[in-house]
């Protein structure tokens, strides 16, 4: 055969040399497009992206850029501040394998283009306000092992298609707004999994039933690791004997009710105080008053015929939203209590239920409203759901009882936690960890605030301010000065009220910003509010910052757990600031929360910064990424946003 020759060369030799060169810059090319890319999420979502030298041409020595073979192949942006929702353009990094963007302010749906991610292995987008159903294309990436979508807005439900991810390991759903039920997941073995705090109901499916009860509680799920579902007996008859039981039960049962009662009316008959007595239930003492409404919660036909002296009431546990009831009044009553604290408007307990679901109830005192009035109020309370409020799950309303019953926040307050144990086996807070608290607590405090300005808080402090498994702020009792009263006389000596509070039930958005900024001192200084010895005249404490203010910051302000942070001081001494001008005397001279959460995200952000490599490096591991957000590390605890 003869070769074609084009100019003394072969045609074959061109070809090859086309090739090569094409190969080559279909290389640039494909770097230029990720850069593109990355450029586009940057104007997009912002944060600590705009600190990108975008001069520097190569992407791949951007911070949290990491690449391979000039391919961008790692996307790593914790707490980096990012805001708003994804833009389409993201799919764009077909060789991406991590992307992790937990712990930001992210919203709105998954972009669609995420189809085009077929590498992706690791998804971590926890921690943001992400929203809509999960997306289809989610379940044509086949490359996932660990998936993480916990603390957004996620609804609908949990697609069958699930099983097509065959090396999924690790998929985190939890505190979500899920609904329908769990499918029936074929992939195994599959070690990290939760749901828990959705809209899921039906049974656990049988391949599940071997993990722990918490990864589905605050459902309305059964079956094994949870309470049996009705009515599930495989279609055996019972026995004989079965019967038996079931009838002897029962009468017993109904026995045990006419006592009760019997007991009940003859103590009401008999004119006796409802003063708080103790019982035993379950080895645990409770007050009295628990027994009272556990009677008469199973006699609520009797006493429902003579209601016409009490005012109207629910006869069972109402719970917020469209979430079916995860449990009644009767189960509640059963379960075993202990007292957490006294507070301004009533008792907390923590009640543990038979199912292993822990829940805070919050029995108010001194109510006063009427029914019509309570149920307005109640309402509008619970529909303030926020990342860094304690959730409000449901209430009982009654002319003998109000209760409340709230998410169990596991390490209690920060009052706790500063002023609870100062010995040597304490273990300090550190910078980090006090800005995340003051932020998460600003956010949430400022999200009551923008729903009008009649709305506040009412009783901010810093036993009011718990704290997660990772240290992120969840406050708590918003709302409370609306449908009770105080059980004792304000008093001024509490510290964090402000000077033109008269009234326990009347308080302003500005006095919340007083209090707040109490707050911020307490968190700096170490000190309570009510610390006798601030000086001779124990004045109280922004007073007594302001008369230290121009001698020694260090040394005589902050607390000294702090002064180890040398390289953060001025961001300390700025935050102070913050705090003593939302003390000011007059409150058109305090900010507003929305300027303050602004101005301490800032802080956050700066003095982040400067242990951004550390953090990320820190951050980057599989294992770490992979883990629930309540089993994460201190050096994760970004506060949430709203």
């Amino acid at each position: 055969m003869k070769q074609v020759q084009v100019r003394g060369r072969p045609v074959f030799f061109l070809f090859v040399i086309s090739f090569c060169s094409s190969v080559l810059t279909c290389g640039a090319s494909d770097l230029s497009s990720d850069r593109a890319a990355l450029l586009t999420l940057r104007l997009a979502v912002r944060g600590r992206l705009l600190r990108w030298d975008i001069s520097v041409e190569n992407p791949c020595k951007w911070n949290g850029v990491n690449c391979t073979n000039d391919r961008v192949t790692e996307l790593r942006f914790p707490a980096m501040g990012l805001l708003g929702p994804l833009p389409v353009g993201i799919g764009n990094l077909t060789q991406l394998v991590t992307l992790s963007l937990r712990v930001n302010s992210l919203s709105g749906p998954i972009p669609p283009d995420f189809a085009n991610l077929a590498q992706l292995r690791n998804l971590y987008l926890q921690q943001n306000h992400f929203s809509g159903e999960i997306p289809g294309s989610l379940y044509d990436l086949k490359s996932l092992v660990r998936v993480n979508l916990a603390y957004n807005n996620f609804s609908g439900e949990i697609s069958p298609r699930i099983n097509s991810l065959t090396r999924l390991g690790t998929l985190f759903l939890e505190k979500n707004n899920l609904t329908g039920s769990i499918p029936d997941i074929d992939i195994t073995p599959l070690p990290q999994f939760n749901v828990s705090f959705n809209r899921l109901s039906g049974p656990v499916p049988q391949r599940l039933s071997g993990l722990p009860a918490n990864s589905f509680q605050g459902n309305s799920l059964c079956g094994k690791p949870l309470q049996g579902c009705p009515g599930s007996g495989n279609g055996r008859k019972l026995s004989g004997g079965a019967i038996a039981g079931i009838v002897i039960g029962s009468f017993l049962g109904f026995a045990l009710i006419v006592l009760v009662l019997v007991i009940f009316c003859r103590r009401k008959s008999g004119g006796k105080s409802n003063e708080v007595a103790v019982a035993k239930r379950g080895g645990v003492e409770i007050p009295r008053e628990k027994v009272a409404l556990d009677s008469e919660s199973m006699g609520a036909s009797a006493e429902h015929s003579r209601g016409s002296k009490r005012r109207g009431g629910s006869k069972s546990l109402v719970f917020f939203g469209n979430v079916a009831k995860t449990f009644d009044l009767e189960e509640l009553l059963r379960a075993s209590a202990e007292v957490l604290g006294k507070g301004t408007f009533g008792t907390a307990y923590k009640a543990t239920l038979e199912t292993g679901m822990t829940v805070v109830v919050k029995r108010l005192k001194e109510v006063t409203l009427s029914d019509k009035e309570f149920q307005e109020r109640i309402g509008q309370i619970g529909s303030m759901a926020h990342m860094n409020l304690v959730t409000l799950r449901g209430y009982y309303f009654s002319a003998e009882e109000s209760l409340l019953v709230y998410d169990y926040v596991p390490m209690g307050s920060i009052s706790a936690l500063l002023h609870g144990n100062r010995g040597s086996g304490r273990t300090p807070l550190n910078w980090e960890t006090r800005t995340g608290i003051a932020l998460g607590a600003a956010r949430a405090i400022g999200f009551l605030h923008s729903h009008g300005p009649t709305i506040s808080h009412g009783n901010i402090k810093s036993s009011n301010i718990l704290l997660t498994s990772s240290y992120e702020a969840r406050v708590s009792d918003f709302g409370l000065a609306s449908l009770a009263l105080p059980t004792s006389t304000p008093n001024r000596i509490d510290g964090y009220r402000a000077p033109e509070v008269t009234d326990a039930r009347n308080v302003s958005q500005k006095a919340d910003v007083y209090s707040f900024g109490v707050l911020l001192l307490e968190l700096l200084t170490g000190k309570p509010p009510t610390h006798a010895l601030l000086n001779e005249e124990g004045v109280d404490l922004p007073r007594w910052v302001q008369s230290v203010v121009h001698e020694e910051w260090t040394s005589e302000v902050f607390d000294l757990e702090l002064l180890r942070y040398q390289s953060v001081e001025e961001e300390m001494v700025q935050l102070l600031q913050i705090g003593l001008e939302c003390t000011a005397q007059y409150p058109d001279r305090r900010p507003s929360m929305a300027e303050v959460t602004k101005r301490i995200e800032d802080l956050w952000l700066i003095s982040s910064s400067q242990q951004e490599q550390e953090t990320t490096r820190d951050l980057s591991t599989d294992v770490d990424e992979g883990l629930s957000p309540r089993l994460q590390s201190v050096d994760s605890r970004a506060p949430s946003s709203s």
